[in-house]
């Protein structure tokens, strides 16, 4: 049987690839994508969300529901030198040979509840069913803890792409982005005793998708869902290029939505893991207790953290998943 999913998202190109991934696989069922400001702003991450959906026959596209505009205290940061001015790669340019574009706008109207109704609503019809992927910053999660605590910890796990623990952060020296956008959101969430892993930078930035295996593996000749990987990664491969030492794009999110689909490509550890929310130059910060102390004497785990991956493994099964029909 499938695991019913919820995805929390901001696309984001990594954020389209990770909801591509969910939806070619079988070992996951979408029962709904909700949106928040991060990578862009809310609207035009729900607008990209749609997007990805086109790709894809009616049936098979999962309800959306539009979330928080903005972070809980803060004002927003987006991403846009990172994943272009559309969060897509500059998909919104691109015409076909008839002049027409070639990822039209989605002319959808949502379904009335917000962001946070919808997740609540989905839990308490499948309590204790449904895991929640969080590809973007906390902010709906929070609300939707705020809202309803008992309801929203009936969630059967929660799965966040964020962080950073062992290794360096990507928007400051010590924080990763989605969580350094909401920091008071993410501490609300890992206090909110519901199971949590954490997909962070010290397993997502050792899993590269590269312009080779692109033009070695995805084959866009007839197949909407090869040449919208090929547009999307462009402009972030070209950055990553750039800016960053290892070659090609780091799999943020697909990675997170991987770890459902095959346990066995990570490797926890169980931490008590807290946020640096007041910091001069330390917000967004991970702060994990990894003294060498007796267990008793340090506060419990509330995050297993993934602290290794099977990198190429990973990258098959990506690759395999694209040329599903």
């Amino acid at each position: 049987m499938p695991r019913h999913v919820i995805i929390d998202t901001d696309p984001g190109v990594d954020d389209a690839l990770a909801l591509i991934l969910a939806l070619q696989s079988p070992e996951l069922c979408v029962d709904a994508i909700t949106t928040v400001s991060g990578n862009v702003h809310v609207d035009l991450a729900t607008q990209n969300a749609l997007t990805v959906l086109a790709l894809f026959p009616p049936e098979r596209r999962p309800p959306v529901a539009r979330g928080a505009d903005r972070p809980l205290v803060r004002s927003l940061s987006t991403a846009a030198h990172v994943h272009g001015d559309d969060g897509l790669g500059g998909v919104s340019r691109l015409r076909t040979a008839a002049g027409q574009p070639r990822y039209p706008a989605a002319n959808v109207t949502l379904p009335s509840p917000d962001a946070v109704a919808c997740m609540l609503d989905l839990i308490r019809r499948s309590p204790g069913e449904l895991t929640l992927i969080a590809l973007g910053p906390l902010t709906n999660l929070a609300q939707a803890v705020r809202r309803d605590a008992q309801a929203f910890r009936r969630l059967a796990e929660i799965v966040i792409m964020g962080g950073a623990v062992t290794v360096p952060g990507n928007v400051t020296p010590v924080a990763e982005f989605n969580i350094y956008i909401d920091p008071e959101a993410a501490q609300v969430v890992f206090a909110s005793g519901i199971p949590i892993t954490l997909i962070g930078l010290d397993v997502t930035e050792r899993v590269r998708l590269t312009a080779e295996m692109i033009d070695r593996y995805v084959d866009p000749t007839g197949a909407s869902l090869s040449q919208f990987v090929v547009d999307c990664t462009a402009h972030t491969i070209q950055f990553s290029s750039r800016v960053e030492r290892p070659a090609g794009m780091a799999m943020h999110d697909p990675l997170a939505v991987g770890a459902l689909i095959d346990p066995t490509l990570m490797h926890t550890v169980p931490m008590s893991v807290q946020v640096e929310t007041k910091g001069e130059l330390t917000t967004g910060m991970l702060v994990t207790d990894r003294r060498p102390l007796h267990t008793a004497l340090k506060a419990p785990a509330n995050v297993q953290v993934a602290l290794e991956v099977d990198a190429g493994r990973f990258l098959e099964l990506f690759l395999h998943r694209l040329q599903r029909p």
